[in-house]
């Protein structure tokens, strides 16, 4: 009895495979926003350069191959804020890869161990709500795969529902660009909202470190990042618990 007892709250936490579960294949889906400008004016955004290619060598060097998704599928483009676009050339299966993403809606899931949404000012547009995307997140969680996210990529969990219809932040430890982040970097009046206050009102236990500090937080299978500093320890934590689920 008390051997069943553990073996029923190691799968409620989410360590470790359920029994009798499919193998996970050794594989990692990125995903990454489409816009590149703000909607309603002439101001460019879209992916930061970093939370994308530091993860994508994490995982690459760990031995998992990487695809890469986003909302509409093709081009990817890159904030010029976070550097130009030869800082993610100097990666070239990357680079290509991001200029020909694959649209959230041919993903099939089963085909990834783990989904990573990587941030940038754009996701705040095309990520929230996004009905694809938040069921994929949902069922990752339900089925013992990994979501990570890192800096502004949390706005990928808003709206997200597990398979019951519960809210996947419901009570879970969360974490984002901040308030405070938003406001030291220029932003508040620019993004459509607060990304804190969202995860806030969507159930989530936000949690937070210093300003532009690395601090991440792990909750049931979801792993997530506050902001560039963090994207490799997202990835790297995420390397260690996959490979203890993976085939």
């Amino acid at each position: 009895m008390r051997l069943l007892s553990l073996l029923l709250l190691t799968m409620t936490l989410g360590f470790g495979p359920a029994a009798g579960a499919e193998p996970l294949p050794k594989r990692v889906l990125i995903v990454l926003t489409n816009t590149a400008q703000v909607p309603g004016g002439s101001r460019p955004t879209g992916v930061w350069a970093s939370e994308y290619t530091d993860p994508y060598q994490v995982f690459t060097r760990a031995g998992f191959e990487v695809q890469v998704a986003s909302p509409q599928g093709g081009k990817a483009p890159v904030d010029p804020r976070s550097g130009s676009e030869s800082q993610v050339q100097r990666l070239p299966s990357a680079w290509r890869k991001m200029q020909n993403t694959l649209p959230l809606s041919q993903v099939n899931l089963k085909d990834y161990a783990a989904l990573f949404l990587a941030g940038g000012h754009g996701t705040m547009w095309d990520f929230p709500n996004h009905a694809v995307l938040g069921r994929l997140v949902g069922e990752a969680l339900a089925t013992n795969r990994l979501v990570g996210a890192v800096c502004h990529g949390p706005a990928g969990l808003i709206g997200a529902r597990l398979p019951d219809g519960t809210l996947v932040l419901t009570g879970r430890r969360v974490n984002g660009f901040t308030n405070a982040e938003e406001r030291a970097a220029g932003m508040t009046d620019v993004v459509p909202f607060l990304l804190e206050d969202s995860l806030r009102q969507a159930g989530g236990r936000f949690e937070s470190g210093g300003v532009f500090q690395n601090f991440m937080v792990e909750d049931r299978g979801l792993i997530t990042g506050q902001n560039p500093a963090s994207a490799d320890a997202v990835a790297e934590r995420m390397v260690v618990v996959l490979k203890e689920r993976v085939q």
